[in-house]
């Protein structure tokens, strides 16, 4: 039996193979070891995945991929999670961008683009993922994603840089003010999905100008700033995965041609995909 995730900062999607059965699914919290430590990890695998705890006898391999995984230390700590949890087990745990790549090239070369809660873009050969400049996080980076827009929209509602009737919408919505802002972004923690949370607002307003200049802004940006910077970046496609990418394809597609980027696949989740390539590559 095997057991794979794909995870985000917001959530983590799980898929376990059973001989003979569809393919099982369930959701947890996300799990990222650069806002969690491992016993935080091995928290979250105890109380949210009780069910597939008491079949761990039956799983006999876990594929993991999952954001903040790029670094051996960060992915050991996920490994110890798992293991502390799923004793005697094989593990592999990598990075969300394998998984994507995985999930939409195959064995075919690409790039392959996150834009869920967080961004990040790499190159695949086939085979292997290789490493960028680019996924420095909420902070310094994750141009077009899901916490850039939140933090996008938040900004100008509290600046009231906002256009009155969308301005009233969002505070219909989201009834915040600086202080409870300030306290989610600087003292709790996972500030990057707080902010992503945000970024639903933009299907609730998609049909203002607002909004729709602000999709063109945020992914003119993670253009310029993740795709452009490869000089081969037209010769080969750009697939994508997350849910700002897939909510908003049709923005997305029209900006990358109008940048002359082939755009390949555009999914939302990327574990069903990801499954199926585990198996046939196992097979």
């Amino acid at each position: 039996m095997i057991l794979v995730a794909d995870s985000g900062s917001s959530k983590t999607d799980w898929l376990i193979d059973i001989p003979g059965q569809q393919p099982t699914g369930f959701t947890t919290t996300g799990i990222n070891p650069y806002f969690q430590t491992e016993k935080e990890i091995v928290k979250i695998l105890q109380s949210q995945c009780a069910d597939i705890v008491k079949k761990a006898g039956k799983i006999d391999e876990i594929y993991f991929f999952g954001a903040g995984c790029s670094s051996p230390d960060r992915r050991e700590m996920v490994s110890n999670a798992l293991s502390h949890v799923f004793p005697k087990i094989f593990i592999s745990v990598d990075t969300d961008l394998l998984g994507s790549a995985y999930a939409t090239c195959g064995n075919e070369t690409g790039y392959c683009c996150v834009l869920g809660t967080g961004s990040n873009v790499s190159f695949f050969d086939g085979e292997t993922i290789i490493d960028g400049n680019h996924g420095i996080g909420y902070i310094l980076g994750d141009e077009g994603s899901g916490s850039y827009f939140g933090k996008k929209l938040i900004t100008d509602y509290l600046y009231g840089n906002m256009p009155t009737e969308v301005s009233q919408k969002f505070n219909e919505l989201y009834p915040i003010d600086k202080e409870v802002v300030i306290k989610n972004i600087y003292q709790k923690s996972n500030a990057n999905s707080y902010l992503a949370s945000f970024a639903r607002f933009l299907s609730d307003s998609r049909d203002t100008a607002y909004t729709q200049n602000l999709l063109k802004e945020g992914f003119n940006e993670f253009i310029e700033t993740n795709i452009r910077t490869y000089p081969d970046h037209h010769d080969y496609k750009f697939h994508f995965v997350g849910s700002i990418a897939w909510h908003f394809a049709d923005e997305l597609t029209a900006m990358c041609n109008q940048n002359g980027i082939q755009v390949g696949k555009i999914i939302q989740k990327p574990i069903t995909h990801l499954l199926d390539f585990i198996l046939t590559h196992n097979g």
